[in-house]
């Protein structure tokens, strides 16, 4: 695939939502064109973390590593979808295995 046919937004991001073998969702984050080369090249979730404004590989400081195993881009080429393998304890920084563990149907519990 030739990376300059995505479309990238206006601050060189796109977003990147990774799912387990399983097909779970993971995470949404945001990947530049080099964080995306280089989870290409390495084989490792790449991401950009905007918060940081830096470069951010997924396990190097929680050690829950995502190995890519396939990457699609959608039909407009505006959002990046990876298979991993999720290894660690999960993917979300609370502590929970994926970051989508909140329904909209039930209260916050984190707000009470």
């Amino acid at each position: 695939m030739d990376i300059s046919t995505l479309k990238f937004d206006d601050n060189g991001l796109i977003p990147a939502i990774a799912q387990d073998l399983e097909g779970r969702v993971l995470m949404m984050a945001w990947m530049t064109e080099a964080t995306l080369r280089q989870t290409l090249d390495t084989g490792r979730m790449t991401y950009w973390s905007r918060s940081r404004q830096e470069v951010w590989v997924k396990g190097d400081t929680s050690g829950d590593h995502q190995i890519v195993k396939a990457g699609y881009y959608d039909c407009d080429g505006d959002a990046l979808l990876f298979v991993v393998d999720q290894q660690g304890k999960g993917a979300c920084h609370t502590g929970e295995y994926s970051c989508f563990y909140r329904r909209l149907d039930e209260p916050d519990a984190q707000a009470q």
